[in-house]
């Protein structure tokens, strides 16, 4: 009896582990029904394939030649219209080198624009190394003080997990032009002037984004074992002092005061030689009554989201006590109609788009029609801006200065100018030409004085703004 009973365990042990054998086999077996490649499917997937005379052609000549070579439709190669029928004149060409400072220059050079013009200058740059270096110095207490305010968080919150990915970066935008211009002024070019790493500014970030993550650690481990506000607040201070080293140490350490006289192309005195610090040098010569924060709206098309509401980005500044980067969304034609005003009254604009998009570098061209990757590769590509943005293959990812408009006999836009920041050399004359339909498709953000908006999207600011949090994909700083 006892060997019987032993048995009739045994079975049912075995039943059960054959039971478990099948559920397991069947559940491998749904997966490869549902959803891995089965030697079936992949029979079916060959088949759809028939090597033609014409396909072997084409693997020949795609995978020996860059395909935007191959791609480039020749409709589009006749000789490039420059013709702009309002235009407002610019002086020299900047150029921001390998950084990604493009917002930096951009800001600046619509504040060059202004002083030129009112003090007739034949040309003029202002430091942006200067306003960088106090750029990165905000950024890291941004980023610290930021630490300190979530360090009871864990480290798999959302927002400290976009923290320690981005410490610091050298891209940016216009709030952070406007903050930081406010805050510590501006100094001619040759006061301060470019040095290799501000050209070059990728290792330097790469360190710098090293030491900041290991000053957020250590603030993080202070905060759990109790230590005081006050006590965070002096070691913050000292990780800072340790940042602005690096800082000196890599461009140079910003002046405090300096003596400068206007010149012209000869190099003659136009304007007395006269002492300025940076803020009186920015309040006395280039402030002239505006308020770059308070006069001045961003504007976004932005598909994806509703129209005609304000949005706010957490996080998204340069300063820790700085504006948000703050915009209305709204449809592309009442953008057209502002950006129009603002070029006929000889006042360019921070523009910001999807540059890499349809772009011949070395003419300096921007058109939809530019590549036609459909005809040669045989499928459709046919998302609309909408769908780009939501699935992250469009968002902005340069500035500019928008300059000019071409308008046909009835007011309406054909094409548009933008001033680029990559050099002389670069495009056409340093310009970039857009044709109106890639307006339409990859232009992002515009920043406007508010004298140009109508009485609707003054209302529109009025209201309260929808708050997005800091990892939304519109917070991509343009570089």
């Amino acid at each position: 009896m006892q060997i019987t009973l032993i048995n009739k365990q045994k079975i049912k042990i075995m039943k059960k582990v054959f039971l478990t054998c099948l559920t397991i086999m069947a559940v491998i077996t749904g997966h490869a029904q549902n959803g891995s490649i089965t030697s079936e499917m992949l029979g079916q997937i060959k088949k759809s394939y028939s090597a033609t005379t014409t396909d072997k052609a084409l693997i020949n000549a795609i995978s020996n030649t860059d395909i935007r070579t191959l791609a480039v439709n020749r409709d589009t190669q006749g000789e490039l219209d420059t013709y702009f029928s309002n235009r407002v004149p610019t002086v020299g060409i900047t150029n921001q080198k390998s950084s990604g400072r493009c917002w930096l220059f951009t800001g600046l050079n619509v504040l060059r624009s202004r002083l030129i013009a009112s003090k007739k200058l034949d040309g003029f740059e202002f430091s942006q190394s200067y306003c960088f270096f106090w750029d990165q110095l905000e950024k890291s207490n941004l980023f610290l003080q930021s630490v300190i305010d979530n360090s009871k968080k864990s480290m798999d919150d959302k927002t400290v997990e976009w923290l320690f990915k981005n410490p610091i970066g050298d891209g940016g935008t216009y709030t952070g032009v406007a903050d930081l211009v406010a805050k510590y002024g501006l100094v001619p070019k040759s006061i301060m002037p470019e040095s290799f790493n501000s050209d070059n500014t990728s290792h330097y970030a790469d360190l710098m984004s090293l030491k900041l993550r290991e000053f957020g650690l250590e603030l993080r481990d202070m905060s759990s074992k109790g230590k005081s506000a006050k006590d965070m607040e002096i070691r913050k201070t000292a990780m800072l002092g340790t940042v602005y080293r690096m800082l000196v140490l890599f461009f140079g350490e910003p002046v405090n005061e300096f003596q400068y006289a206007f010149r012209d192309k000869t190099g003659k005195p136009v304007t007395e030689l006269k002492k300025y610090t940076p803020k009186s040098f920015y309040e006395e010569e280039v402030k002239s009554g505006i308020d770059l924060n308070n006069d001045f709206v961003m504007l976004m098309n932005d598909p994806s989201r509703p129209y005609w509401q304000v949005y706010d980005i957490d996080l998204d500044r340069h300063l820790y006590e700085g504006h948000n980067w703050l915009y209305v969304n709204l449809p592309i034609e009442e953008i057209k109609s502002m950006a129009i005003q603002s070029i006929k009254n000889n006042e360019v604009m921070y523009f910001s788009c999807d540059v890499g998009k349809f772009q011949d570098k070395e003419r300096g061209l921007l058109d939809v029609n530019y590549y036609d990757y459909e005809d040669l590769l045989g499928t459709k590509f046919s998302m609309d801006k909408k769908q780009r943005i939501q699935t992250f293959s469009s968002g902005s990812s340069h500035a500019m200065t928008l300059t000019g408009v071409d308008l046909d006999s009835n007011g309406v836009s054909k094409k548009w100018l933008v001033e680029n920041s990559w050099g002389k050399n670069k495009g056409y004359d340093g310009f970039l030409i857009m044709t109106d339909k890639w307006f339409d498709e990859y232009m992002f953000r515009l920043v406007v004085n508010k004298k140009y908006i109508s009485t609707k999207v003054l209302d529109v600011l009025k209201k309260k703004p929808v708050k997005l949090p800091v990892w939304d994909p519109m917070f991509s700083e343009e570089d």
